[in-house]
């Protein structure tokens, strides 16, 4: 693959991603929940739901809906957390979904947290050794590079079980506890095109991948 392919092909990949996720978003941003229930209200009753008790639901800043397995607690942005429309309750049951799958010891969860510290270090290492191997013509470095940056690759593969999973059990929640099919149809539409960001994630650092393998048989 030669550096324009790889370029035109990423600089698309993140466009698409990027479109889709904020297109679904503001959608379903403007959209009221049949429930009237906030994305916290829904956070808690689900947690609840499941016989969750010890994880405590935060109201955090713009963009910032996470699950934190340190601290045992959900984070919810201020759209999230005190909005009652469809955006809302869909991230708040998706980073539940996240919560359950560290109570019950979900395998993808901890093989990915076993992960993290390799790959903080890989992702602030991995180009400056291939920059270093570059320069220098040293190919043991930039052999090195490629190794740990597929250890980034590897975490990233990894992320996409959790999500889906994560969105899943959102979903089947929302089944359960009989939300109405235009909020159901509307959430599965928000956790899609969420969904895709981490399979664009994942697909642009393969083809990374491809090109910097490229790259080393041209040496």
């Amino acid at each position: 693959m030669d550096y324009i392919t790889f370029v035109v092909l990423t600089l698309v990949i993140g466009m698409i991603s990027t479109w889709w996720v904020n297109h679904a978003l503001k959608k379903y941003a403007r959209v009221p929940n049949s429930t009237g229930m906030t994305g916290a209200d829904c956070a808690r009753q689900m947690l609840s739901y499941y016989g969750i008790y010890n994880v405590a639901v935060h109201r955090g800043g713009p963009g910032q809906d996470f699950f934190d397995p340190r601290s045992n607690s959900v984070t919810l942005s201020p759209e999230a957390y005190d909005g009652r429309t469809v955006t809302a309750i869909a991230t708040a049951c998706h980073e539940v979904g996240h919560a359950c799958q560290f109570a019950q010891g979900y395998a993808p969860m901890k093989i990915r947290g076993s992960l993290v510290p390799a790959v903080n270090l890989a992702s602030n290492a991995w180009m400056f050794l291939l920059l270093a191997g570059m320069l220098l013509g040293i190919m043991q470095l930039y052999t090195l590079a490629i190794v740990m940056y597929v250890a980034v690759i590897l975490f990233h593969v990894v992320t996409l079980p959790v999500e889906f999973n994560a969105s899943s059990r959102a979903m089947t929640y929302m089944g359960q506890i009989g939300l109405t099919q235009s909020d159901r149809v509307g959430s599965q539409k928000v956790l899609r095109a969420c969904a895709f960001t981490y399979v664009a994630a994942a697909l642009t650092s393969i083809l990374q991948l491809i090109w910097l393998l490229g790259m080393r048989g041209e040496e």
